[in-house]
């Protein structure tokens, strides 16, 4: 077993942000910014899985699901 005690430091650096004011507000404007998204993607337009397989091709894919939802969101 190996511990990375950078990532443990750097962990902990992110919890002590998250957990002041501005990290707490952040937090709650997160779920109004970003779960919308992924419910449009998934519930309006039937995106349940990614159709490629490979971690270059899925971010093609994510990609040109995130442009295409700018682009509706642009017309709107």
């Amino acid at each position: 077993m190996e511990i990375n005690h950078s990532l443990r430091i750097h962990k902990q650096i992110a919890k002590e942000r998250l957990n002041t004011e501005k990290g707490i507000k952040y937090r709650k404007r997160r779920p109004a910014d970003i779960e919308p998204v992924f419910a449009n993607l998934k519930h309006n337009h039937g995106f349940r899985r990614f159709l490629l397989k490979g971690m270059s091709k899925t971010e093609v894919e994510i990609g040109l699901l995130s442009i295409a939802h700018n682009l509706r969101k642009w017309k709107a």
